[in-house]
């Protein structure tokens, strides 16, 4: 994984840097790169893609024509680069690596809430005011209910996750019962 990620920083990076030279909004940038790297990261896609018989024009056509919108000419560009580098495969690490430079740029940070029961809108505003206060970032949450966690939530901020649910708890405790 970290090779992977090492590929696509320059990729990201470059991308990045050209979306804000041309003043674009970044969030249309993400939009195009995040659907081109679902699709890239389609199992049957990436099948397709490793066929030695299809040319790189013929690839670059299937990907585009699979969009729902016409690819910018940047991006076009960038697809043909990646497809003629074989680095067709970094493309979901390039789409999260650009997300990751365009929060930062705006200072924002993507945040995982899981819990074990849905939260209603005024628990999670409360729980989101306090991460971003505790991070001194805006956060941009996106909740996951989870059962298996019996209580509690945990939260994931970046490398950051705070872990407040009753199976860790319970984790925790058979641990100091059952250590030697």
């Amino acid at each position: 994984m970290a090779e992977l990620s090492t590929i696509a920083r320059p990729y990201a990076e470059a991308l990045f840097e050209t979306a804000q030279s041309e003043g674009a909004p970044l969030a249309g940038w993400l939009g195009w790169l995040e659907e081109l790297a679902q699709i890239a990261g389609n199992p049957q896609v990436e099948a397709v893609a490793g066929d030695p018989n299809l040319g790189a024009a013929q690839l670059f056509d299937l990907l585009a024509g699979l969009l729902k919108a016409p690819l910018p000419a940047a991006g076009a560009n960038f697809l043909r680069t990646l497809i003629d580098n074989g680095r067709l495969a970094a493309l979901p690490e390039i789409s999260r690596q650009f997300r990751g430079l365009k929060n930062a740029a705006e200072g924002v940070a993507d945040c995982t809430i899981e819990s074990a029961f849905p939260l209603t809108e005024a628990q999670v505003a409360d729980l989101v005011a306090g991460l971003s206060r505790k991070f001194a970032l805006q956060l941009k949450a996106e909740i996951v209910v989870d059962p298996a966690l019996i209580g509690g939530v945990r939260v994931a901020v970046g490398d950051h996750v705070l872990d407040t649910t009753v199976k860790t708890r319970l984790a925790q405790m058979q641990a100091v019962l059952t250590a030697p």
